[in-house]
């Protein structure tokens, strides 16, 4: 038997790290059958982002994803990544729902459930913990690593003593931002040899260049098991490659007893898949240093470049990095791993494009700073807490001590749309796009996001209409990005574009076509009648309401006639997964709103005013 084990990440956090969560099911059939023969200690295949990624982009229903890879790994442990009591949403659920999900996780394909608290918060990871027992699973308890003022390696100890004695069967050192360094890591497994009896696996992001070493130095220390990534998926923000690590210990007595040629065969394999999803590649595929400042996780940075590049603003991505420290700071320290480090992304990214801190804070930051997360790890900065929640009473209890049992009410809620328990589930995780998704699904108008081929991008000037262009019209030019389309009809079609950063929905009208073929004409013409639907007026006075970033309505708290003070809440916005509240910017008498709920909505729109009295 080999001495060190290996698990494999292709599946899940290899692709959460490179392509921002977006590989398809059907890509991964194919190789599933090689993948089972090799002999992994496991293959992480199912939670973190994947859930969220297949609901909100992909179109696929997660369960049945997960259902179809049970089926095509027989001979594997299959692995999820579970957030405790967050499960793979970003609040906290009821017990009852926690139960659920790891009951029907368990019953739908899951061997090992990796569990961790963002917080290392243990009151949050006790349910879920005694609920994968209890399905007959493996539990495997995380310590999420970081480095502050206030962390250090007694108190990573002691956690690791209080997951054991919760019922644990092995210990993760789950490093999500690559943050060990060779000998920290050395000293931290010893450490934690010397007061655990189970079995310790090292999970460390490769984004600083140092998880190689740190892999070396784990087994010399006494670890048994290894997180790693096929190449073709591996390195940068993602993990140390699993061929380099496996010839690495060969013929030591820490060989994984693995074939490198059959990696190989994977590693071609998985090397032509990714060539699909080229527009969703990470910038950040190399060694990035700043890691070890900015602490963000690997399974973030893809995504947070993705996000800023859909809010045109990838250009500040240095000016966001430099503020999610300051973030982290004033909220004591906690580790940057979901759903702390999306909270903290997010309000980093807020307080750089809105050119203030804290002019605009997040419902999760609100939440966060009254313990509705759990006990931050260090002191929170009190002039921030104020600003934000003013003298709301911070929760002191086990935040899901104060949640009344949810499934009911779940199921009451999901009666006309959810066909399953797992439906219900989905609904559970994402109550508007898990409902959205549902109902297409049962409707079969499912439609994935596009992905395009490079060669149709390169001759794409030659085939469609520009996307970016300016137009100058009696003397003023507008500046025009189509930000994407809906379905055909017959003759129309709709069309979304920001004109000078205003979004607008056109409706196009086609009167008469040509053929396109190779760039040239047919000789026919073609004309067009665009159409503005809805027009939203630019900020003109105080009173007026706007957002600070492209995104989604979740709610409208006010309608004409109402009275608000400054600061009372007018709106809600759901922008990179986070919801934000916008507030009243002045007293007075709402006299015009120009949003609904689910209505897309960019900067420098009006989409509420406000008439001083």
């Amino acid at each position: 038997m080999a001495k060190t084990h290996i698990s494999e990440l292709v599946l899940r956090d290899g692709h959460q790290s490179i392509i921002a969560t977006r590989m398809h099911t059907d890509d991964m059939l194919p190789i599933c059958s090689k993948l089972d023969s090799i002999g992994f200690w496991s293959l992480e295949a199912w939670g973190g982002a994947t859930f969220d990624s297949c609901v909100r982009f992909l179109k696929e229903d997660p369960w049945e994803r997960l259902r179809v890879l049970r089926k095509a790994l027989p001979n594997s442990r299959i692995q999820m990544l579970l957030r405790g009591q967050n499960l793979l949403g970003y609040r906290h659920y009821s017990d009852d729902v926690v139960r659920e999900f790891v009951k029907k996780s368990a019953s739908n394909g899951i061997d090992v459930f990796r569990i961790f608290d963002a917080m290392n918060d243990m009151r949050n990871l006790r349910v879920s913990i005694e609920a994968v027992k209890k399905a007959g699973k493996h539990a495997e308890g995380c310590i999420s690593y970081t480095t502050s003022p206030v962390h250090d390696i007694p108190q990573f100890v002691l956690l690791a003593a209080e997951l054991e004695a919760l019922g644990c069967d092995t210990i993760c050192i789950k490093d999500m931002a690559g943050l060990l360094t060779p000998y920290a890591t050395f000293e931290l497994v010893t450490a934690l040899r010397a007061a655990i009896n189970i079995p310790i696996h090292l999970h460390s992001h490769a984004t600083s260049g140092l998880s190689g070493m740190c892999f070396l130095k784990a087994v010399e220390a006494g670890a048994t098991i290894l997180d790693t990534c096929n190449s073709s998926f591996g390195e940068g923000a993602s993990h140390s490659s699993t061929e380099s690590v496996v010839a690495a210990l060969q013929g030591t007595p820490y060989d994984t007893g693995l074939d490198l040629g059959a990696l190989q065969e994977i590693t071609a394999y998985f090397t032509e898949v990714r060539k699909k999803y080229w527009q969703f590649e990470s910038a950040h595929t190399g060694v990035d240093s700043r890691v070890l400042v900015n602490h963000v996780p690997g399974g973030m940075i893809s995504n947070l470049s993705n996000q800023l590049k859909e809010l045109d603003a990838l250009s500040r991505m240095d000016e966001v990095l430099d503020e999610i420290p300051r973030v982290r700071e004033d909220m004591g320290y906690p580790p940057l791993v979901t759903p702390t480090s999306q909270i903290v992304g997010t309000q980093a990214v807020l307080n750089v494009l809105t050119g203030a801190r804290y002019k605009s804070v997040t419902n999760e930051v609100k939440n966060y700073l009254l313990g509705h997360y759990g006990k931050a790890p260090g002191k929170v900065n009190e002039e921030v807490r104020k600003l934000a929640v003013g003298d709301g009473e911070v929760v002191t209890c086990r935040p899901a001590d104060l949640l009344e049992n949810e499934m009911g009410r779940l199921v009451a809620d999901s009666e006309t749309f959810a066909k399953s328990e797992e439906d219900v589930l989905t609904f559970a995780m994402f109550p508007d796009i898990g409902k959205t998704f549902l109902q297409e699904r049962n409707a079969n108008t499912l439609k994935p996001e596009q992905l395009l081929t490079r060669e149709a991008a390169a001759t794409a000037s030659e085939r469609y209409a520009p996307n970016e262009f300016k137009v100058t019209l009696h003397g003023e030019t507008f500046h025009i990005k189509l930000t994407g389309s809906g379905h055909h009809g017959e003759t129309q079609r709709p069309f979304y574009v920001s004109v000078d950063g205003i979004s607008e929905e056109v409706i196009v009208e086609t009167l008469n076509e040509i053929e396109v073929s190779g760039g040239k004409s047919n000789g026919k013409k073609k004309a067009a009648k665009a159409v503005s639907e809805s027009s939203r007026p630019r900020p003109s006075h105080e009173g007026c309401v706007t957002t600070a970033m492209p995104g989604t309505i979740v709610d409208v708290k006010v309608k004409v006639g109402d009275q608000v003070e400054a600061g009372d809440g007018v709106l809600v916005i759901e922008a990179m997964k986070m919801e934000n509240e916008i507030q009243a910017p002045q007293s007075g008498v709402v006299i015009s709103v120009h949003v609904k709920k689910g209505e897309s909505v960019a900067p420098d729109e009006t989409l509420v005013e406000i008439q001083c009295t």
